[in-house]
């Protein structure tokens, strides 16, 4: 079963239909949507500002969420994958957003509605990552645009699979 933690006066919230995975942490001021997946390792840490994460959100293998006391929340909207490995510290990661594997995405950084960022990329502080585009790199850089369309589709079907790969867990 999950670790949920209470801290300072703050205890998770989890929306209908929500799998945690047996070893994911969640800790404090944690808002989980419904029909959401929190994956194996995975540490959700509310311990210094809130996080608030939306319905269809699967945040897989080994990430982690946290946030900078009194000064970043994290904010994750509807249908957003978070890839293995990621780190989002105190940043919003807009509706249909996709984050690949081993990216890092920094406080203050706001991540595009249907915006993909590649793995392996690092997203400063303050970066603006257009809607509907790509960024990619060290740190991490405008590529193109992607039809509007095509990110809608790839990212709801990767959202999909992830409710059904929860479902084979409960």
């Amino acid at each position: 079963m999950a670790l949920i933690k209470s801290v300072r006066g703050f205890t998770p919230k989890i929306g209908e239909n929500v799998y945690l995975a047996d070893n994911a942490t969640i800790i404090g001021d944690v808002v989980i949507g419904d029909d959401s997946s929190i994956w194996f390792n995975t540490v959700l840490r509310g311990d210094v500002n809130s996080i608030r994460i939306g319905k269809r959100v699967n945040i897989q293998d080994g990430s982690v969420v946290h946030t900078l006391y009194e000064k970043s929340v994290a904010e994750i909207g509807d249908d957003v994958s978070i890839g293995h490995n990621v780190t989002i510290h105190g940043a919003k990661i807009e509706a249909g957003a996709l984050i690949g594997m081993n990216a890092v995405v920094l406080d203050h950084a706001v991540i595009g509605e249907g915006a993909l960022v590649a793995a392996g990329s690092v997203v400063l502080s303050g970066t603006q990552v257009e809607p509907g585009s790509i960024y990619a790199g060290t740190p991490a850089k405008f590529i193109k645009k992607i039809d509007p369309e095509q990110s809608k589709e790839i990212n709801q079907k990767i959202a999909r699979n992830y409710l059904m790969y929860a479902g084979w867990y409960k």
